[in-house]
């Protein structure tokens, strides 16, 4: 049984930076497509990052670009995500998710086969 567990959230103040992990386990994701999506209360998911577990090319949410980098060590079978520049709109529950996507699927949570518990970003002003 796959599984993906997310960990490294936690509340910091406005400016501050996390890094957020992703072990999985349970099956191999070589040829998949590893993100992290967002929820804020009331909102749906987010697209946040993605990452080719193959050739590592990384995509990101336009208005992230520059202050988030996902990253992954194939040893560890594990994803993270480093956020810098910490903003209170930030605040959310941080999702991972992989699975086999097409270039184009990828930024829609539906269309991966596996998603971790999620755990929660709280930025302070």
């Amino acid at each position: 049984q796959a599984q993906l567990v997310e960990s490294g959230g936690g509340l910091v103040q406005a400016g501050g930076s996390l890094r957020l992990s992703c072990a999985a386990s349970g099956r191999t994701f070589s040829r998949n497509y590893m993100a992290w999506f967002r929820q804020a209360p009331g909102k749906a998911h987010e697209f946040v990052a993605a990452i080719s577990w193959s050739n590592s090319y990384t995509y990101y949410a336009d208005s992230l670009k520059g202050r988030f980098t996902i990253s992954r060590d194939n040893a560890k079978n594990t994803v993270y995500l480093q956020m810098n520049g910490l903003k209170p709109e930030d605040t959310a529950v941080y999702v991972c998710a992989g699975g086999v996507v097409t270039l184009g699927e990828h930024t829609f949570y539906g269309r991966y086969g596996y998603r971790g518990q999620g755990t929660q970003v709280t930025v302070s002003s």
